[in-house]
């Protein structure tokens, strides 16, 4: 009843009696899209392609978002002009991609990705021995284009200069009933490109939306083509999906449809586990919460979170078998490094940055001497204390040092001083050492000068952007 009020309201025809060759043309009291909520560059991209004789339209994701009144945050452009009649229109514009040439605009650092309407005629486009497309440049009409899309979502077509929408697909009305449904057969298309499995799951999990039966029936089964696909191409996919401000839902749906085999495939271990389920639901629950506040995350602080148990197993490992505290927790780092750069083309100063936040670790039970403030001028410092918080948050490691880091980072001089002493001092009972903050310390705490941001060069090289502390011992 809903879906035929919403017909007669849109003007829309049923899926069954649709031409996915005559678009559903929505004018904007029919799609509510604010106007505002465009680009100026996309908009400015459009129209110098229209002025030229092309045909212009904002496409996909942008489309989707602002149909869901959301302002998005990147903006892609179809047209029929060819990337080369493109490229001659604007002053800074790059032709890049092998499988399918698209369109680089650039206006200042903010980026547009302009492609040319694909053709559906690929039967001789080159195939690996699993179906997958390797190269696909036929160009078409526009009809074509939205036929190749991935799902009816991410079909439309916006036109800035009439407000119009083109819909093929019923994208609107999958929009309405929250449904994620693929254009096409779904096997085939996921033989196609079986990247589109793991963007069912992020689109699912980011949007909210009910994966359509068919869409999803044939996913547990095709999991092991993702294989089949480049590393590089996979990692940009996972980036983009644990960076999506929902990374934890995303996760667990990854576990749901059988995805996460082969990507992070000690993962299954980590969350049966209940201290590894803890820590990697804190780090992102953190991670979710700093994006949707429109903060900046480090993807190594992300995947340093996401593989520190794998790490801490191989640490364990190498200590039990003789190994030193430092060289054996190297080396377990090396082991899962090699391991997953394989498997997901981890870039090199991603693991530069995991493996410096996982160094840092041990040395922050050293709290006597000069250690804690050579620590503090670490160029890592921040991302490392930051990580030893959600260590004691998740009950890994006593909660007690985060408290002694806090008040050290946070202090003056004069206390940080007090926090030496106190944890060289012996405790009651005749315990010694580096593992009690000491009443005197806590109870002459220093004023804060700066807050968090304070402390050494920590503070101030950038490693405020990884993932917030989600300890609060006066931290904030």
């Amino acid at each position: 009843m809903i879906k035929k009020l919403i017909r007669k309201i849109l003007g829309t025809k049923s899926k069954a009696a649709r031409d996915p060759n005559t678009p559903v043309v929505l004018g904007p009291e029919g799609h509510g899209i604010d106007p505002r909520l465009l680009s100026n560059n996309a908009v400015r991209v459009t129209s110098t392609l229209q002025e030229a004789g092309y045909e212009a339209f904002v496409v996909g994701g942008a489309v989707r978002d602002l149909l869901l009144g959301v302002k998005p945050k990147d903006f892609d452009i179809a047209t029929n002009a060819t990337p080369e009649q493109v490229k001659r229109l604007f002053r800074r514009a790059f032709i890049i991609g092998k499988r399918f040439q698209i369109v680089h605009v650039m206006f200042g650092q903010d980026l547009l990705e302009v492609t040319t309407f694909r053709g559906t005629t690929s039967a001789n486009a080159p195939k690996d021995e699993h179906g997958r497309v390797l190269r696909d440049n036929t160009f078409g009409s526009q009809a074509e284009d939205a036929e190749r899309r991935d799902f009816t979502i991410n079909a439309m077509y916006y036109n800035p200069a009439n407000q119009q929408v083109l819909d093929y697909h019923g994208g609107i009305e999958d929009i309405r009933a929250k449904t994620l449904r693929i254009i096409g057969v779904p096997e085939a298309r996921y033989r196609e490109d079986p990247v589109r499995m793991l963007r069912v799951v992020r689109f699912a999990a980011k949007l909210k939306f009910t994966i359509e039966p068919e869409t999803g029936a044939p996913i547990k089964v095709m999991a092991p083509l993702i294989n089949n696909v480049p590393a590089a191409r996979v990692f940009d996919e996972m980036l983009k999906l644990l960076m999506s401000g929902h990374a934890l839902a995303c996760l667990q749906q990854l576990r749901k449809e059988g995805l996460h085999h082969g990507l992070l495939p000690l993962l299954d271990v980590v969350l049966e586990q209940p201290l590894g389920f803890k820590f990697v639901t804190l780090a992102l629950e953190s991670t979710d919460s700093r994006i949707h506040a429109g903060k900046t995350v480090s993807p190594g602080f992300l995947f340093a979170s996401l593989l520190w148990h794998q790490v801490l197993e191989k640490w364990t490992a190498y200590r039990a078998s003789g190994e030193q505290t430092i060289p054996a927790l190297h080396l377990a780092a090396d082991d899962v490094l090699d391991s997953q750069t394989e498997k997901l083309a981890l870039q090199r100063k991603i693991g530069t940055d995991m493996r410096d936040i996982w160094s840092m670790q041990p040395r922050f039970e050293r709290r006597t001497g000069k250690a804690p403030h050579k620590l503090l001028e670490h160029l890592r410092f921040r991302a490392g204390y930051d990580f030893l918080l959600l260590r004691c948050a998740s009950g890994e490691i006593d909660a007690e040092i985060g408290d002694w880091w806090t008040a050290f980072y946070e202090g003056d001089e004069i206390t940080r001083e007090e926090l030496i002493a106190s944890a060289s001092a012996p405790r009651e009972g005749g315990g010694g050492g580096s593992t009690g903050t000491g009443g005197a310390a806590k109870r002459k705490r220093g004023p804060r000068r700066g807050g968090r941001n304070r402390g050494g060069r920590g503070g101030e090289d950038g490693n405020a952007d990884n993932a917030a502390p989600v300890h609060d011992g006066g931290a904030e």
